[in-house]
């Protein structure tokens, strides 16, 4: 089932409210810190595209035991197994059937269960994970309609396991480059941006190409644009935001309201005969309606700030994430060409050479720690690709479990980054409407500590890269 069948309510017209549903919350996950685990036994469902690179991340992080890998196809869990032997894991694999990874989430000895599957996968495979006993780690989405957020939530909070969301646009590496983000973040704790107004985040990535060949199994990510108008991946651009903004700690984002283009690309013959594969493939797919090439939501916070979010994964644009904060005191852009600049009035940017100099100085702790075990490790292989060396953020989420500290990122962050979906296709197809966005901590908004300890202030960053 796609996107447009997830969309339960949709029809509904008139309101801003689409989705009602009533909650009560029976614990607050938000600063929630799990027990302490020595050791942490993972599990991982899906080995394809992005699954294969997180055996292997996974797999070079101290005190964590890959125990179980599961796919539908057997040769792709063959060669996962393969691949982290010379890391000393020695997994089970499971394959051949649909519901094979429900006995990976049976396992005693599992604790953390990595899903990295299909999206509509995401928010049941996690829930029969978390209904298990098992910490639960998506990759993005961790939903894709409102009932399935609140089923995360809910049973986040009944079964007091952690659902972190793949949202590693948050967590930098390396030098002021590829680490802005948490830079950024940095610096608008420490007050250098003043009161935040508003942000732009993005998701611009030329992946038809990709889309139309066979990189996703039975061209599920062409399958997910047809038929439906909206922002159907708004996390990498959005929760960097969500962080600076202090949403879901102090704030919380209210409505929006979202627009899409025509397609000018996906539905065209001749572009789908040319980039395809396998060009009789694309009679299969030719007379659908595809997603418009261009998704513009704008999203407004209890406190008066807004957020501008698009969506382009068909257009020839360069790669665009995290993009602007502007605030009363200064304004910080990055666009396509990082590390961007800042500006602290109307005269202009600052030379670069004062912009290198606070941004090396705001570089955070967490970042600085891991660059440390980064450079002393002797198993991840820098020349691979960025899908198989170790991140921060499973870096992280290994080393709270190992230390039973709060995630960076819970449950609240995961359904609120992910509603932003259905929330923009309903406002699309009902002329760009309002749409409320809900509040999936039930107020506790107004208290709750703000994650991501950036400055690493609560303790550890003791895990090390092997």
């Amino acid at each position: 089932m796609g996107l447009a069948g997830l969309i339960r309510g949709a029809g509904v017209t008139g309101t801003g409210n689409p989705f009602t549903h009533t909650h009560q919350q029976k614990f607050n996950m938000s600063g929630y810190a799990a027990p302490g685990l020595d050791v942490v036994g993972v599990g991982i469902i899906g080995l394809g595209n992005r699954g294969s690179g997180t055996v292997k991340r996974f797999g070079c992080i101290e005190g964590v035991e890959i125990r179980a890998l599961c796919d539908l196809e057997p040769d792709r869990v063959s060669r996962a197994m393969d691949s982290v032997r010379p890391l000393g894991h020695r997994p089970d694999g499971y394959s051949g059937g649909e519901k094979e990874w429900r006995r990976v989430c049976e396992r005693k000895d599992i604790d953390l269960i990595a899903v990295v599957t299909p999206w509509h996968l995401h928010t049941p495979m996690c829930v029969y994970s978390m209904e298990h006993g098992k910490h639960a780690y998506t990759e993005l989405p961790a939903a894709t309609s409102i009932e399935d957020c609140w089923e995360l939530v809910e049973t986040s909070e009944r079964t007091r396991m952690h659902c972190v969301q793949d949202s590693s646009s948050c967590h930098g590496y390396g030098g002021i480059e590829w680490s802005m983000p948490a830079i950024v973040l940095n610096m608008v704790r420490q007050g250098f941006f003043g009161e935040i107004i508003h942000a732009e985040g993005a998701y611009i990535h030329d992946i038809l190409r990709n889309i139309f060949s066979y990189k996703y199994h039975d061209m599920w990510r062409l399958r997910e644009n047809m038929n439906v108008h909206g922002n159907l991946y708004p996390q990498h651009g959005l929760v960097p935001i969500l962080q600076m903004m202090d949403i879901n700690c102090g704030d919380r984002m209210e409505y929006l309201v979202s627009v899409s283009s025509g397609d000018f690309m996906t539905g065209n013959p001749e572009i789908a005969s040319e980039l395809s594969a396998e060009p009789e493939v694309w009679d299969i797919f030719k007379g659908n309606q595809y997603r418009g090439n261009m998704n513009t939501t704008v999203i407004r916070t209890h406190r008066g700030r807004t957020i501008m979010m698009q969506h382009d994964t068909s257009s020839p644009r360069p790669n665009v994430r995290f993009r602007l904060i502007s605030g009363t005191r200064a304004t910080y852009e990055q666009g396509a060409l990082p590390p961007g600049k800042l500006a602290t009035g109307h005269e202009g940017w600052l030379p670069e050479d004062e912009f290198n100099t606070l941004a090396e100085r705001n570089l955070p702790e967490m970042v600085k720690r891991f660059n440390a075990f980064r450079s002393l490790s002797r198993k991840i292989d820098m020349s691979e690709g960025s899908y198989y060396r170790t991140n921060p953020i499973e870096w992280r989420l290994i080393d709270c479990l190992r230390n039973g500290l709060p995630m960076d990122m819970d449950v609240y962050e995961a359904a609120a980054s992910s509603a932003i979906i259905p929330l923009s296709i309903w406002s699309v197809a009902n002329g760009s409407k309002p749409a409320d966005v809900p509040d999936f901590t039930s107020g506790a908004w107004k208290t709750n500590m703000r994650g991501m300890d950036i400055s690493l202030e609560r303790g550890g960053g003791t895990t090390k890269l092997l």
